[in-house]
């Protein structure tokens, strides 16, 4: 669902026992309003007019303009000096860094994503299932000049990633038909965006124990990962990124071979998570 549809859907949320929504709690318009709009900031960095805003969310502009303002007077979006163009506020920072800086997982498996980074001096990500996304949690950076470029809290297509495709390999098939649509977004020329076929390759991935992103994410990067196995369906996950001018295969293998010993660490550190 856009964030247009997702802002639609909220003005036909019964407010009251007689509406819509009755028999279920009452969405509280306001609050769901405030995180639509988070969230959109949240996904288009920089500076907006009211009018774009308003155009992607279609919400009604007079609504929209106070509700700016008093997230402006909170901090948790800023304006130019102008005052007629908004972006995310250092306070959602603030609380983004809580999220990472609390969570038991992050702490466990800090010491295994420095041995996985030393092991294959590659480029580290931990990763959290969201929807349809990945989240990036944790990363540690490639020790070569050349790396992909990444930042905690960068939100990917579930379907385009090798830590989105181990994630998914940990559902069923009619899980995963659920959650995505039959055509997927094709982010560079090798992604894959038929779901069925997708779903052929999940099984690959169940079988081998390793998911691989084949330049479908990021041309010239090939990516490998792993699902943290401490829930089920598991929702967190480990990769390795390596640009594919490295990739040689002896390369492969390492990158592999640490990959499964990360995964068996983190099992036993995150076992009663």
């Amino acid at each position: 669902m856009t964030t247009a549809e997702s802002a639609q859907s909220v003005e036909s949320m019964g407010t009251g026992p007689e509406g819509p929504g009755a028999g279920a709690p009452a969405a509280v318009k306001s609050a769901v309003r405030t995180v639509l709009l988070l969230e959109h900031f949240a996904a288009r960095p920089g500076l907006h007019s009211l009018a774009d805003i308003q155009h992607d969310l279609s919400l009604p502009k007079s609504s929209l303009y106070m509700l700016l303002r008093t997230l402006v007077n909170l901090g948790w979006v800023e304006t130019d000096a102008s005052g007629t163009r908004y972006g995310i506020g250092v306070r959602a920072l603030l609380v983004g860094s809580s999220y990472i800086d609390g969570d038991e997982v992050v702490a466990a498996a800090r010491p295994s994503l420095d041995r996985l980074s030393d092991d294959t001096t590659e480029t580290i990500h931990l990763a959290r299932m969201d929807g349809t996304s990945v989240v990036y949690l944790a990363t540690r950076q490639s020790q070569h000049y050349l790396r992909p470029f990444t930042r905690v809290g960068r939100r990917l297509p579930v379907h385009s990633t090798a830590l989105g495709k181990a994630l998914l390999a940990t559902h069923t098939d009619e899980e995963v038909r659920g959650l995505l649509p039959r055509r997927l977004e094709a982010v560079t020329e090798h992604t894959v965006t038929d779901r069925e076929q997708l779903i052929e390759e999940l099984e690959l991935v169940r079988e081998q124990g390793y998911a691989v992103d084949r330049e479908e994410n990021t041309l010239g990067l090939r990516c490998f990962g792993v699902a943290v196995p401490y829930r089920t369906p598991a929702r967190d996950a480990v990769s390795c990124s390596v640009p594919v001018a490295r990739l040689t295969p002896g390369h492969e293998q390492t990158i592999k071979a640490a990959l499964f010993e990360a995964r068996d660490r983190l099992s036993v550190a995150t076992r009663r998570m």
